[in-house]
């Protein structure tokens, strides 16, 4: 192998630390030819290795009845919901390319997230997406909302899965580096499974697909680095995807898993063959020789770390069992997609590629993946000197709503803001139900409910996190998140049953991002132990700052899977008739922290997250699901964003009718209608269910009160008429168009 030996500048070019250097050096005896230095650099980036995240990740609970891969196994976790089925999900990030060119950022995220899940043999049935955006007023971040809507609509839309919701948020912490989630969700029958691994000295090597580009190359590092004015230069970084070759491998796939001649796949996603051969072997226990001029390319003369590191979209690995290979081959040509063998497994553990005869690098898998060779740190972490800050807030320095004048006002202000206002401009150019019969999704409910075919049982699936809740308060935030994920499924009439994250947050070397970090992680522990979801996996995205913006908000946005054993337990959020009952469950305390309202109308941006109290939110979880299960509520919604007023306009627009509820003379009017306080839900039902259903709350020890009823149109809050209910709906559906069209 007489390739030109690097040195540590060029190491530090590709990211790499001058002690990571030494430490390639010694584990391959000798100094790395550029081929296997750039292999170390996308392997060991944050982006692939979480060297700077792991050492906390491994607190996060990954146990629980249900659970049939731990977190890290498999491309997407995986879990048993009853009936001989399983539901493989897994939210991951495209936040970098989407900064640069949102729309394919966004599609090939789309992309991506769908393939983890059809690699592991499991039919995608449900797409989620969480975005945050920077001041929705300035020019780049209509140009980024624009394109990132317009890539996962037509991707998602041309692949033939539905996108079923999401969360779309604001903020001038994200002018810089918006944030693009991607969620999905897929359901496979157990032990239909196929495992990303590779064993079997002599089983033949297919690379599966699209042809290899140059798109994409060094993703994975441009993805571990801070947004600046240069990261123009890398958009050859961002990838370029093909939804119409993607739905053609999706079914391809599911067709050569059945056939039994597969032994282990997996996605092509970050850092391309290097990532795929690297870590099927290591997980397996062999080693590989792949020959790189085998590879099928877009263009000529690409070089062997160009071929190695590699983003191209809709391409997978796939080891089969030896004599396959016809069987292997005439599917994938059924499908009219590329499967060429590149390689064979061998007995050691060495990675070894080569062009034509040439041996042009050579590494042990193991050296090169997360749990093996890649480096691991404990980095420094230091409370931010705004913690202390926020904590100083005082409700008494900030004047309560002074008439139903300023009331009103704030009222159209919450309609009206892009972070609450109606997400129908969005959802119009996503398809809800293409592609499948299993989705209901027109009646609108905290999470999305996805029927199952041919079962009685529900998907309820759904994203969140208030990063400003987070920012405030790291480890009560990202508790929050986990507490209102559940909150929404036990309001769609479900069950929560298991956590995928992605965890967004700025360069892990500043201590005061890291203290960010780390608080995050204790807070999901806490709620995750709590509610038992075990957390299956996820993505951690750091480097999301600039030199001239910092970082964004600690956004940990939290993927909840949750399940209907019986779809026609679903509930609904919306009001059914005048004259229904409204009662407000769980306990009312007079809190602005961190509102909406207390943020953008008063303009007050320092204060502590909003009250709350894991114990109190499970035993109101609890009262929820046995009132919702006996069929006392009619609708039940819970407070969140925009508080208790927004809650209820939400509940009455969806039909066109009213409210007309009391405020508690005990507590400042403007905690009652817009605090944020957690652990609540607006219920209806009807007054012949009344006795029987508060009952059902005193047996639960959850607080409730009976705040008034639904009405044919009118929002009256105190005797006064507000508004109707078409006025609202008139404020509440304009933001998006306004400002996006």
């Amino acid at each position: 192998m007489e390739q030109q030996t690097t040195t540590l500048e060029q190491a530090r070019q590709l990211g790499l630390l001058d002690e990571e250097f030494e430490k390639i050096k010694e584990i391959l005896g000798r100094t790395p030819n550029f081929n296997e230095l750039s292999a170390y650099a996308v392997m060991w980036s944050e982006h692939c290795s979480y060297k700077n995240s792991i050492v906390w990740l491994k607190k996060l609970p990954k146990d629980g009845p249900r659970m049939l891969a731990k977190a890290g196994e498999e491309n997407a976790g995986l879990v048993d919901i009853g009936d001989g089925l399983a539901c493989s999900f897994k939210i991951e990030s495209h936040n970098h390319p989407s900064a640069l060119e949102p729309y394919q950022g966004a599609a090939t995220g789309v992309g991506g997230i769908n393939r983890d899940i059809f690699t592991m043999g499991a039919r995608p049935v449900a797409q989620l997406n969480s975005l945050r955006f920077g001041n929705p007023k300035l020019d780049k971040t209509k140009w980024l909302v624009r394109g990132v809507v317009k890539g996962i609509g037509d991707y998602g839309n041309a692949f033939g899965i539905p996108t079923v919701g999401g969360e779309l948020f604001f903020d001038e912490c994200y002018n810089v580096n918006p944030l693009v989630n991607a969620f999905s969700a897929g359901i496979v029958k157990v032990g239909e499974t196929v495992s990303a691994t590779s064993y079997g000295e002599g089983n033949p090597v297919f690379i599966i697909g699209s042809a290899t580009g140059k798109d994409g190359i060094h993703g994975a590092a441009f993805a571990s680095k801070d947004i600046t004015e240069d990261s123009v230069k890398d958009l050859p970084s961002v990838q370029v995807g093909d939804p119409f070759q993607e739905k053609l491998l999706l079914e391809a796939t599911l067709e050569v898993i059945q056939s039994g001649a597969v032994v282990g796949m997996q996605d092509m996603g970050a850092a391309g063959i290097i990532c795929s051969t690297s870590e099927m072997s290591e997980k397996g226990g062999h080693g590989m020789d792949i020959w790189l001029d085998k590879v099928p390319t877009r263009q000529d003369h690409m070089l062997p770390w160009e071929l190695l590191l590699s983003e191209s979209q809709e391409r997978m690995l796939l080891v089969a069992e030896k004599g396959s290979e016809d069987k292997v081959k005439a599917i994938f040509e059924k499908w009219d997609l590329r499967c060429e063998k590149i390689g064979v497994v061998t007995k050691g553990p060495e990675l070894r590629f080569y062009e034509g005869d040439e041996l042009v690098a050579e590494m042990p898998a193991e050296s090169l993946v997360l749990g093996g060779g890649a480096p691991v740190y404990h980095r420094e972490y230091k409370e931010p000197a705004y913690y202390a800050e926020y904590r100083k807030f005082n409700i008494g320095s900030v004047s309560d709503v002074k008439d139903e004048k300023e009331t009103e006002a704030v009222m159209k202000h919450l309609l009206t803001h892009p972070n609450i206002a109606s997400r129908a401009w969005v959802a119009e150019q996503y398809d809800s139900m293409v592609g499948t019969d299993n989705t209901t999704t027109n009646s609108p409910s905290d999470a999305p409910v996805v029927r199952i075919k041919d079962t009685k049982k529900a998907l309820s699936i759904t994203v969140d996190c208030n990063s400003r809740y987070v920012n405030a308060d790291p480890e009560q935030g990202a508790a929050i998140a986990v507490a209102e994920a559940a909150r929404n499924i036990v309001c769609s009439g479900g069950e929560a049953v298991a956590v995928t994250n992605c965890l967004n947050f700025g360069n892990p070397y500043v201590p005061e991002v890291y203290w960010q970090f780390v608080g995050a992680i204790k807070g999901m522990i806490k709620s995750c132990e709590k509610f038992e979801t075990p957390v299956t996996g996820g993505n951690v995205s750091f480097y999301n700052q600039s030199s001239d913006e910092g970082p964004v908000f600690p956004t940990p946005t939290i993927g909840m899977l949750g399940l209907l054993d019986d779809i026609s337990n679903r509930m609904t959020l919306n009001f059914r008739k005048a004259g229904d009952l409204i009662y407000l469950a769980g306990p009312v305390q007079e809190d602005i922290a961190s509102s909406e309202y207390l943020y953008s109308f008063r303009g007050e941006k320092k204060s502590p997250a909003p009250a709350f109290d894991l114990d109190v939110e499970y035993n109101v979880q609890q009262g929820l699901k046995k009132v919702i299960a006996q069929k006392l509520v009619q609708s039940a919604h819970d407070v969140s964003d925009g508080g208790l007023f927004i809650a209820l306009a939400e509940s009455a627009m969806p039909s066109a009718l009213g409210f007309s509820v009391r405020t508690d003379g005990n507590i400042r009017k403007d905690a009652y209608l817009f605090g944020e306080s957690q652990s609540r839900a607006v219920l209806s039902l009807s007054p012949g269910k009344q006795d029987a259903f508060e009952s059902a709350m005193k047996a639960s020890g959850v607080a409730y009160r009976l705040i008034g009823k639904v009405t044919e149109g009118s929002f009256i809050v105190d005797d006064h008429t507000y508004m109707d209910s078409q006025q609202a709906r008139d404020l509440y559906t304009k933001t998006l168009p306004e400002l996006f069209n």
